[in-house]
């Protein structure tokens, strides 16, 4: 995997890593995916849980029994469930979503995968990420694992991410630049 230049992204790299290794080990790499997958699910959805995560004010012990009762309640067991708790009493709660990015990559790199996010306006159907995989297939010359988020303000369209590349089809993205288009000739 590429080194990048943030602290962070070091960080998330590192412990994605060392997880993925250990998900290795006890073949349960797919498990572990779902698990950050879910967790991540939680953590898109709930103000308060992204406050516990990203804020300095809570102490490690605080943050420790947080996501523990939060990953008990959620039935996110075993190496996630251990994970979590590893990462709360090491101060690490912050790097969590680069770490299931970069556990993704490291997971989708291991099978073969490209891997892709893809931000759309609504949630997709099985048949319409099936066609997205398709084309995303014929774009990368391999299987595409893909991230999908929903961002209502995108007002309909895609945004794919796949490596260095981005591929912005958003109606919000065309209206901004008709905007301008329109505010250069006028």
């Amino acid at each position: 995997m590429a080194q990048s230049s943030s602290p962070i992204s070091a960080v998330a790299e590192r412990y994605a890593s060392s997880l993925f290794e250990l998900a290795l080990q006890e073949n349960s790499v797919a498990k572990v995916e779902a698990d950050l997958n879910d967790f991540e699910t939680m953590l898109n959805g709930s103000a308060d849980l992204a406050r516990l995560v990203n804020s300095p004010v809570f102490s490690s012990e605080d943050q420790a029994k947080a996501i523990a009762a939060i990953a008990d309640k959620a039935k996110i067991t075993g190496l996630v469930g251990n994970f979590l708790r590893v990462v709360a009493r090491n101060r690490r709660l912050f790097a969590v979503p680069g770490m299931i990015k970069a556990f993704r990559q490291i997971a989708a790199d291991h099978r073969g995968e490209a891997s892709a996010e893809v931000t759309s306006a609504h949630a997709l159907t099985v048949a319409q990420q099936t066609e997205l995989k398709a084309a995303l297939k014929s774009l990368a010359g391999k299987d595409v694992a893909i991230a999908v988020t929903v961002d209502p303000s995108l007002l309909g369209g895609l945004i794919v991410k796949m490596g260095s590349r981005q591929i912005d089809t958003s109606l919000k993205t065309k209206l901004n630049s008709l905007k301008l288009a329109l505010k250069e000739v006028g």
